[in-house]
């Protein structure tokens, strides 16, 4: 996937960044042996594999001159903190960090090592057909229950893991909403609705948020596409930069009804099993639907147009969630 917030690095930079995480000793001779790792959005990924024949992943963050949305300008220090508190605290097989750089010694971008997981990318196999129907289920399922188990971990407060913090659930929520809004007030995206509607109707619903007391490992972007298999079982999994501390219910297994973009979601469900999420869980789900489209509308003006039917989609699809939101009555 092609897109201006990745960091793209020539062969030489690579080269000196294993240097400073390995030594010179590790370097590749081979100029194959390093190769961009293209099926993701946001940051520059590569394979690598050292001179000692051992294989590694490189993750480079945006040079911090592009643009990017407010909740994005943290995102692989915020990765780094989700994989160091998943590790810890759970036996989910995510990739072990080796070397990170934040200084700007090298690049001016923050950027990181880590071990590769074997195997091959769910999603991309699920697109492709290349998983029968009764495998398929199964791995879904597995998604479910690795996602129940990442949901018990709890955190000191409500928000990213790199902050800021907030002591409650509404407090953060309402904050990503407005910070939303001022990314596409700034680069003047159109919405299809005004931003003080979708303000006011998400401030109208705020309430329903108060139902959430305990700050829960939101991994917000466990889908197929960053789940890693290998003989019929997940081996791992990647891409954990939009982790927040928060509702469980904001997972993307649970939007499928209001936004139906998860494959699968009746197997991840059965997977995850009851978690009881109490009152007002229908329109908590619907106020982080809406956050999504948000999402899926304004990321176009920051990383370049990707997909032509997404924002025209998103729109029609923020419309419908608003008007349901307002017919449901105010809070």
């Amino acid at each position: 996937m092609d897109s201006r917030t990745k960091n793209r690095q020539p062969a030489a930079v690579i080269e000196a960044m294993i240097a400073a995480a390995y030594g010179d000793s590790e370097v590749p001779a081979r100029a194959d042996s390093i190769a961009e790792l293209e099926r993701g959005w946001f940051n520059a990924v590569y394979a690598v594999r050292l001179r000692s024949a051992r294989r590694v992943v490189l993750k480079i963050g945006p040079s911090p001159r592009t643009p990017v949305l407010t909740y994005e300008r943290r995102m692989l220090s915020n990765e780094l903190a989700a994989l160091d508190v998943i590790a810890r605290s759970t036996d989910v097989p995510v990739p072990a960090v080796e070397f990170a750089d934040t200084s700007g010694a090298v690049i001016d971008a923050p950027w990181f090592f880590m071990t590769r997981i074997e195997g091959e990318n769910l999603g991309a196999l699920l697109d492709g057909g290349a998983v029968p129907e009764p495998e398929a289920e199964a791995l879904l399922r597995e998604i479910g229950a690795t996602n129940r188990a990442l949901n018990a971990i709890e955190g000191p407060a409500f928000g990213y893991l790199t902050g800021p913090a907030f002591p409650t659930w509404r407090e953060a929520f309402s904050a990503m909403i407005a910070d939303l809004l001022a990314d596409a007030d700034g680069a003047r995206v159109d919405l299809g609705l005004s931003g003080e509607r979708i303000q006011g109707v998400v401030a109208a619903h705020a309430g329903s948020l108060d139902a959430v007391r305990r700050p829960r490992l939101v991994e917000w972007d466990l889908w197929p596409g960053n789940a890693i298999v290998d003989g019929g079982r997940i081996t791992g999994i990647v891409d954990h930069e939009r982790a927040l501390w928060g509702d469980p219910l904001m997972e993307a297994g649970f939007l499928g009804s209001a936004v139906p973009i998860y494959p699968g979601g009746g197997a991840f469900l059965r997977g995850y099993g009851d978690a009881g999420f109490g009152v007002d869980a229908s329109t908590r789900r619907l106020l982080y639907s809406l956050h999504l489209v948000l999402i899926m509308i304004i990321e176009p003006a920051f990383r370049g147009l990707q997909d032509v039917g997404q924002a025209p989609w998103s729109r029609g699809r923020l419309a419908a969630i608003v008007e349901r939101l307002e017919n449901s009555g105010r809070q």
